[in-house]
């Protein structure tokens, strides 16, 4: 579980980096399902849906290879494989620390940022795509599943960005975009705190926390898989969350 200074850097900085988190050989077979998956191998499971990058659906850019199209696969729950991430017994149990000790499984993604291609991901909050609150009830956590540097394209983070609340968000003027992209220029990018992660390496943040990425300027991939949590106390005036086909109760 979460140290008391691990806790007190969360509630501070909206973040906290747990390097080593998750071991290789989970990693290898996160991975290898992926490849899998986006090969045409394995076949997609229930509502798992592959979103090919923007540059590639434009035909600004011709990929390789199918993985070097993939922005992201998504809707991970109905895979055995993907949907076991979730369950990690050691990722659960900083997740409780944070949240409390009943919670569930929300969105769930590996997100793929291909060599040459741009792939940037606007400075962002992820509250925006829920409606449950209290938004303290929510957090997310990012695992590397390969190395994350700077000149790939790793997440980078405004600390203490939390404290402001929910800012205003729009769609990025930029040449491309993937669709469901939104973000926020509410900030002074001047304040972004770079983090570079090692395979295993997982960041808890809050989902008010402003965050992003920026393109892949390197000849290797950057893969990293993420979901989100909230608690069982959590409220949503669309209803019944909990109820939602692709919310998974974490035993």
């Amino acid at each position: 579980m979460l140290s008391k200074e691990q806790l007190e850097e969360y509630e501070q900085q909206g973040f906290v980096l747990l390097p080593g988190l998750i071991d290789s050989q989970t990693l290898n077979r996160l991975d290898q399902r992926f490849l899998d998956i986006v090969s045409g191998k394995q076949a997609c499971a229930g509502a798992m849906k592959i979103m090919q990058d923007v540059m590639v659906i434009k035909g600004a850019v011709q990929p390789e290879s199918p993985v070097h199209g993939v922005n992201k696969l998504f809707c991970l729950e109905d895979d055995e494989v993907l949907s076991s991430f979730a369950s990690q017994p050691e990722l659960v149990s900083c997740v409780r620390s944070v949240i409390g000790n009943e919670i569930h499984s929300l969105t769930s993604n590996v997100f793929n940022k291909p060599p040459k291609v741009d792939g940037k991901h606007p400075m962002h909050q992820d509250i925006r795509y829920f409606s449950m609150r209290p938004a303290s009830g929510i957090v997310a956590v990012w695992t590397a599943i390969l190395p994350t540097t700077r000149e790939n394209g790793c997440l980078a983070v405004i600390p203490g960005s939390h404290k402001r609340g929910v800012l205003s968000h729009d769609t990025p003027q930029w040449d491309y975009v993937n669709h469901g992209f939104f973000g926020t220029d509410d900030v002074d990018r001047e304040q972004r705190q770079h983090v570079e992660m090692q395979p295993g390496d997982t960041l808890l943040f809050h989902p008010l926390l402003v965050h992003g990425s920026g393109r892949n300027r390197t000849d290797q991939f950057r893969r990293a898989i993420s979901v989100h949590y909230a608690s069982a106390q959590c409220e949503s005036p669309k209803g019944d969350w909990q109820s939602k086909p692709q919310v998974r109760a974490i035993d």
